[in-house]
């Protein structure tokens, strides 16, 4: 395996052709080792990845204290290699749930205090809102960004689930280095009007979501007991015939992954990255075995035939249920 580079942006710095989510091993997929979290962060800065992406409110930052202990620990050269995306905004209770979000600009600059000192690091080089605030314009949000780029502690200004308007007044307001959006083979909205907005101004990807939660993993059975406090067992993908239906697209995609002898997740993993330079998934592995599989889908060349066999298997739309449930939608890309 050999780890490439991608451009994140016009105007940002080039990183690992795939970024590890950290996400899960904190929160909303049931629970995770710290060490082995740790463990696996450290395999994958060693593999080449220098793409991290956590958020504020993961487990209210537990993530960004593990992600910060998991660079400290590291050895020095490959703790200085590392990029770090950092999602804040959302709003949360002791109990978990979930308040909304702050885009304010005092927001802004106080939430950035908070995950410097959590990470241990002296700058963030990508900061992003996590969903947009209605009450607050986009320009506001992002001008506190630049304004925390202009002080040194901020490198480059993200964004994260919102539309191509929102895209273009971010853009007009500062420099926008990247957008964070879901996007699979059963996720494909973005490339209606979002994909040719980010890449009309020279904005990159970077997709989450890229195994649909594991959906479309190859790993997933139908009779899988979730966790209470597993997000899935609540997302309308993971619930009855849904669920059958999904899983049958998965079948379908086994077969093409069989005939070239590589893994579901590699094949899923490695159609994402096939659709541009400008787009680099996030693999949220959360051990060091499901880390190898999913850098595994480096060597997976899909070719012309390849890329038409999946779409028979998996057309776009195919997936049964929203990719939320349906309060968490109102906050996503069409804004």
């Amino acid at each position: 395996m050999t780890m490439r580079t991608r451009p994140l942006g016009t105007t940002g710095p080039r990183v690992s052709a795939l970024g590890l989510g950290c996400m899960g091993m904190s929160a909303l997929y049931g629970e995770a080792d710290r060490t082995e979290s740790i463990a696996t962060v450290h395999a994958a800065l060693d593999a080449g990845v220098t793409l991290l992406d956590t958020g504020d409110f993961y487990a209210m930052g537990h993530n960004e204290l593990l992600v910060g202990e998991a660079l400290r620990t590291a050895p020095a050269a490959l703790r200085e290699k590392a990029l770090l995306s950092v999602k804040f905004g959302a709003l949360r209770t002791p109990d978990g749930d979930w308040l909304g979000y702050d885009g304010r600009p005092a927001a802004v600059k106080n939430f950035a205090a908070y995950s410097l000192q959590r990470l241990g690091v002296d700058h963030i080089d990508v900061y992003r809102l996590s969903r947009l605030d209605p009450d607050v314009p986009v320009e506001e949000t992002v001008g506190a960004i630049a304004e925390l780029i202009e002080k040194g502690y901020v490198r480059h200004v993200g964004l994260s689930e919102v539309g191509a308007d929102t895209i273009r007044r971010a853009a007009a307001t500062a420099p926008v280095a990247d957008l964070q959006i879901e996007y699979s083979l059963i996720s494909r909205g973005i490339e209606e009007s979002i994909l040719p907005t980010t890449r009309e101004l020279g904005i990159s990807v970077t997709a989450y979501g890229v195994l649909s939660r594991g959906l479309i993993s190859g790993h997933f059975t139908p009779d899988r007991q979730l966790a209470a406090d597993d997000f899935r067992a609540r997302s309308p993908r993971f619930q009855g015939d849904n669920l059958r239906h999904n899983l049958e697209l998965v079948e379908a995609l086994r077969e093409i992954a069989t005939r070239k002898g590589v893994s579901v997740a590699q094949t899923a993993i490695a159609w994402v990255l096939s659709r541009g330079e400008d787009i680099v998934p996030l693999v949220g592995a959360r051990t060091r075995e499901r880390l190898t599989e999913s850098l595994g889908a480096l060597d997976v060349t899909l070719d012309a035939a390849d890329l038409a066999a999946i779409e028979r298997a998996v057309p776009a739309d195919a997936a049964a249920g929203d990719r939320y449930p349906a309060p968490q939608m109102a906050h996503l890309g069409s804004r």
